[in-house]
């Protein structure tokens, strides 16, 4: 076999396999389609957050980034992982202690309002849809890649493939899956990248620490400095986005609802710091690979013009491995990693906006008798619009995978966020306010391409993957005022917070 059919080999192999154990444990009830699943221990939920949380812009957009940015790049590494600290802090316990199943239902009950239920429900699917451009845009360059075929078709054979996999098998092979998933995951990341140390001549054993010694050769032998900050952007930028990604990742309804998949707030907390853990052994990783294809291509004479290199940044893992002479069977682990991580990233996400359509749309707003399976009957066709939409728009994507993907979080940061900080951690908080927050953070988020051309000034304050450093405080000020201004909630929510969500210690 020459190394091309090596590649799609272990590729189709491992995707099968999962599909195989999806179809296995095929969903039957709709508690099971899109926020259920079965306990699968404090390790075992960590895994199963982490293999969640690693999707194609972790494995595949943030080395691009890194290799176009160096360090100014590394704000999407403390980013995402300082949000899983502030999460665990200020969230993760006091979410599963008030027992709801996604954020509409969560603001529906806290709030009282039927119509913040609705905009959290609306908003939520937005994410996911948001999120699923940068997902099926990996998808679509994997298979490019692999097949040899252009990127438009690779996007629909690549989203045809997921939405097929969803409907068939529902969410209740997912969290086991995602144990499966984490170990193919973390797997075909870091073994190909312990092969690229070796052939560089670097320490392999620990290529995360190895690749030290390739910037400090970049900068020596090619005058290419990755460790100069703010070399790329200025530190408001670099702060902006930094921010932008944690409130985002504490806010993202995908993640929240693992919470709900174990039995007690002592496992919902530990999970979340397995999870943490799992997902640095990745993020550890990433800049290894910009680094060692920036080398590479220094080595070789090929340094391309910002241009083409922005052009091919998304796939620099799979060109720095294919530069270097990986084997071919190696290729195709790791290929098989990326792909599986966006492959099922984008099944948790259509599942939870499949979620907030049925349950938190058709059956909480306007149809409470509705029975499960016409409320199963709605949440795989909602699967298919949302996927069918997401492949339209992946066909043009807007920008870089973790670029796509940054909106998202400053849309779930400016919006979900402060609705579940103050909706926690103060009583005073009611329906009005939740609206009025909600309305402002959409508007705040998405202000530098609908104000930006007429306000500089706008733009520079709220960048559309970095606003929330100034939306997310001003939302939560607009939540303080109309909240104080209006009628407070009811008496008997106050007394549940106090002595149910807050009232003792676990």
């Amino acid at each position: 076999m020459t190394d091309s059919q090596w590649t799609i080999g272990i590729v189709i192999l491992v995707l099968v396999s999962f599909i195989l154990v999806g179809l296995k444990q095929k969903a039957r009830e709709s508690m099971e389609y899109g926020f259920g699943g079965r306990y699968t221990g404090r390790i075992g939920g960590g895994a199963a957050i982490a293999s969640n949380w690693m999707s194609a812009a972790s494995l595949m957009g943030l080395a691009g980034l890194i290799y176009l940015n160096g360090y100014q790049a590394l704000a999407y590494v403390a980013g995402w992982t300082g949000g899983y600290v502030l999460l665990l802090v200020l969230l993760a316990s006091q979410i599963r202690r008030f027992g709801k199943f996604t954020a509409p239902d969560f603001v529906g009950e806290r709030y009282g309002s039927p119509a913040a239920r609705f905009l959290t429900a609306v908003i939520c699917i937005a994410i996911s849809v948001i999120y699923c451009v940068a997902q099926f845009k990996g998808i679509g360059m994997i298979f490019s890649f692999l097949f040899g075929i252009d990127y438009r078709h690779g996007v629909i054979y690549g989203g045809l493939a997921v939405i097929s996999y969803l409907v068939l098998s529902g969410a209740l092979g997912v969290p086991r899956n995602q144990q499966l998933l984490y170990f193919v995951i973390i797997t075909s990341f870091i073994v190909p990248l312990m092969w690229l140390a070796h052939r560089l001549g670097y320490f392999w054993l620990l290529p995360q620490f190895g690749y030290g010694e390739a910037v400090s050769d970049l900068s020596r032998q090619f005058q290419v400095d990755f460790a100069a900050p703010f070399g790329t952007g200025s530190v408001y930028e670099w702060c902006a986005l930094c921010f932008t990604l944690m409130v985002g990742t504490a806010g993202l309804p995908h993640v929240l609802s693992r919470f709900y998949t174990v039995p007690n707030l002592r496992d919902a907390r530990w999970s979340v710091v397995w999870g943490l853990f799992f997902i640095a052994l990745v993020y550890w990783s990433a800049p290894a690979y910009a680094v060692f294809g920036k080398l590479i291509e220094a080595r070789m004479g090929h340094v391309l013009p910002p241009a083409a290199a922005r052009t091919m940044a998304d796939i620099v893992v799979l060109k720095t491995a294919v530069l270097a002479g990986v084997p071919g069977w190696l290729a195709g682990v790791l290929a098989a990693g990326a792909l599986s991580a966006a492959f099922f990233t984008v099944a948790g996400l259509l599942m939870n906006g499949a979620a907030s359509v049925s349950f938190d749309l058709y059956y909480r707003v306007f149809h409470p008798q509705a029975s499960e399976l016409s409320r199963m009957k709605v949440a795989k066709g909602a699967t298919l619009a949302l996927g069918g939409l997401v492949l339209l728009l992946a066909l043009n994507p807007p920008g870089l995978i973790a670029e796509i993907t940054a909106v998202a979080f400053a849309l779930a940061g400016n919006t979900i966020f402060p609705l579940l900080l103050l909706g926690i951690w103060w009583g005073r908080a009611n329906d009005d306010g939740a609206v009025a927050g909600m309305l402002v953070g959409v508007v705040c988020t998405f202000a530098q391409p609908l104000f930006g051309s007429l306000s500089p000034q706008v733009a520079a304050l709220f960048p559309l993957t970095s606003s929330a450093l100034c939306g997310a405080p001003l939302v939560i000020l607009v939540m303080i005022a109309v909240s104080l201004a209006t009628p407070p909630p009811p008496d008997e929510m106050q007394r549940f917070l106090a002595s149910e969500v807050h009232g003792h210690l676990d």
